[in-house]
């Protein structure tokens, strides 16, 4: 009996493999170093060193650029009901080196069961991290709030759309909200700087992170710092700090006053070193203004438009707050890649990121905003093995983190050549063909 035991102990050990010969950018900063090995057993990284390294069976990269798994601070999977076509965007990122997402807010018991499948392998996606949303009750007339609790439940009453109101038993709203799976609790409008604070200390209070708009009216930007929130969302939510009066609700907020920051802006700099104090990281969903930008005949129109939004983004990333890289809406269907890589590309080319310094917002400080630092964001000795490998060196162009030939998740290795694209019917599911 002990020999059978032994035999099965040794038939199920993980095994060693050698990815050799690739330039590693480990997501630190550090500069590339070529002729690296990394070797992986099991779902972590065992050593990273020199290609003369080697341990199990060894692959040869041939010089590919090695970098942290990608983290997409900003989506929404399950806003309104559609599986299939949250399950095909979860494949597409996976394969193009997406190998973590946070969700920011939707139907979580859609979200519940789609984090189970991908983290044990049943559904191919990145592993997701989601919020339960608190917000006052005006904002539950909002239609995705609608969607989200599809099936009879009430907007606003549910324990991840809870309307709060200064009666509110925040410990259990917030304990509801934990045993929904969410990893924090996001702040979304219509809430006063007092409950924002009482939010976000009882949150902390049950180990959970708390992630807000950067402006949640009337609480203005600053407010919303001061509360010791995590993560601030939207770049130009910020520039509602310099407003001359602060919009009091969410959907009848002025736009942001662009000719506010034609010259150095004292209250926007006072926020900015109040975030650099606190560590407070923005997710600057750049992506999101560029799309806005393109409904300029909406009616009501757009509150920002994305050169004001690259002038905010630009402004937190000179004054050195950590900023993460999500994009708050995806690509159409049919693209073969999707949104990350776009969002990348806004930071360099529109807010002045190094290339470095913006695969880091999609790395080692987006690994930051969903509490993950210790496992995920940097290639080193103990981490979970999410690698993504591209054939073109990113440093030089920052669109090539589209040259995807290898996603590793988890140890897993997904190769780009078998990305099947989403179909029709897929984007059908969601209402989008």
């Amino acid at each position: 009996m002990r020999w059978i035991i032994l035999l099965c102990t040794i038939a199920g050990a993980a095994h060693a493999e050698t990815y050799t010969n690739v330039t590693l950018i480990d997501g630190t900063g550090a500069p590339p170093r070529p002729h690296m090995s990394i070797i992986i057993t099991g779902e972590r990284i065992d050593s990273v060193g020199p290609a003369t390294a080697a341990g199990g069976k060894a692959i040869d990269m041939h010089g590919a650029y090695a970098l942290p798994g990608l983290t997409n601070t900003h989506v929404h999977l399950a806003t309104a009901p559609g599986l299939a076509y949250a399950e095909a965007i979860l494949r597409r990122d996976l394969y193009a080196g997406i190998t973590a997402v946070r969700d920011m807010a939707g139907d979580t018991r859609e979200l519940g069961y789609l984090s189970r499948a991908t983290r044990i392998g049943e559904t191919p996606g990145p592993d997701i991290y989601y919020a339960a949303l608190m917000a006052g009750p005006d904002f539950f007339k909002d239609p995705r709030t609608v969607a989200s609790t599809a099936g009879g439940l009430t907007p606003g009453a549910t324990p991840w759309m809870r309307a709060v109101t200064p009666a509110t038993d925040l410990p259990l709203a917030v304990a509801e909200a934990r045993g929904t799976g969410a990893t924090a609790i996001k702040i979304y409008a219509d809430l006063p700087a007092p409950l924002v604070d009482a939010i976000t200390a009882e949150a902390h209070r049950q180990q959970l992170m708390v992630w807000a708009h950067a402006a949640v009216f009337p609480a203005s930007p600053h407010d919303v710092v001061d509360a010791k929130v995590d993560v601030v969302s939207h770049a130009c939510m910020l520039g509602y700090q310099a407003s001359e009066k602060m919009p009091q609700a969410y959907h009848h907020r002025a736009a942001v006053e662009a000719d506010k920051f034609d010259d150095p802006n004292a209250a926007l700099d006072d926020l900015l070193a109040d975030m650099k104090a606190r560590g407070t990281i923005l997710d600057a969903t750049l992506y999101v203004y560029m799309l806005l930008d393109k409904m300029k005949d909406a009616n009501p129109p757009p509150y920002c438009t994305l050169a004001l939004a690259e002038k905010l983004a630009a402004a937190a990333y000179r004054a050195g707050i950590p900023v993460s890289a999500g994009t708050d809406a995806e690509t159409d269907w049919k693209d073969r890649a999707p949104a990350l890589a776009d969002e990348l590309a806004l930071l360099v080319h529109g807010a002045g990121f190094s290339a470095m310094d913006a695969i880091r917002a999609a790395t080692s400080v987006a690994a930051r905003t969903i509490g993950q630092e210790r496992d995920m964001g940097t290639i080193e000795k103990g981490k979970l093995a999410n690698i993504v490998f591209l054939s073109k060196d990113p440093l030089a162009d920052i669109a090539n983190v589209k040259s995807v030939v290898l996603t590793l998740k988890r140890g897993k290795a997904f190769a780009r050549k078998d990305y099947r694209p989403i179909t029709k019917a897929e984007a059908k599911d969601a209402g989008d063909e």
